[in-house]
């Protein structure tokens, strides 16, 4: 769900490749995964979202509210559910881990992938995604609600233009 400029901004950053090619094509692969968003039938799609990714502006002010704006537009896609999972949940079993990203087929097949740091990994052992499947649920049973969260973002919005 990142915009273009943030998207950049993050991969460009003092952590990340100092090749500008490379960064380039990494912002290209982010955009051109969310034209998956647009297809007809769209996917169903779920995200929980860190309190702290909402809280952690960018270098630009105006990079930073066009990639909240992005955010909950993106939120109120009828396909798209959007969750926040704030400070107050406190610790949770995903901590450090990355990212984790679960994709279902319709043939029933399911395959995980976990992203963190500067590798990534890409499962479809039943175990492991099964295994992945309840962290994920776990992780969401602690974030807000649909609507609270669409809420708390117009919330961190409106903080950051006043």
């Amino acid at each position: 769900m990142q915009t273009e400029d943030f998207a950049r901004e993050v991969l460009s950053g003092p952590q990340a490749t100092e090749e500008p090619d490379a960064v380039e094509e990494q912002v290209a692969a982010r955009l051109g995964r969310q034209l998956l968003l647009r297809k007809t039938p769209a996917p169903s799609v779920r995200f929980v979202i860190d309190e702290l990714a909402l809280r952690r502006p960018s270098a630009s002010a105006k990079t930073w509210l066009d990639q909240l704006a992005h955010v909950e537009t993106t939120a109120q896609e009828p396909h798209v559910v959007v969750q926040v999972l704030p400070f107050s949940a406190g610790v949770h079993h995903l901590m450090g881990k990355g990212s984790l990203t679960l994709l279902r087929q319709a043939d029933g097949s399911s395959v995980a992938y976990t992203e963190g740091g500067s590798s990534g990994l890409l499962t479809d052992d039943p175990e492991d995604v099964l295994c992945h499947s309840l962290s994920y649920d776990r992780l969401r049973d602690l974030a807000l609600s649909p609507s609270d969260s669409l809420a708390f973002i117009r919330d961190v919005l409106e903080e950051h233009r006043s």
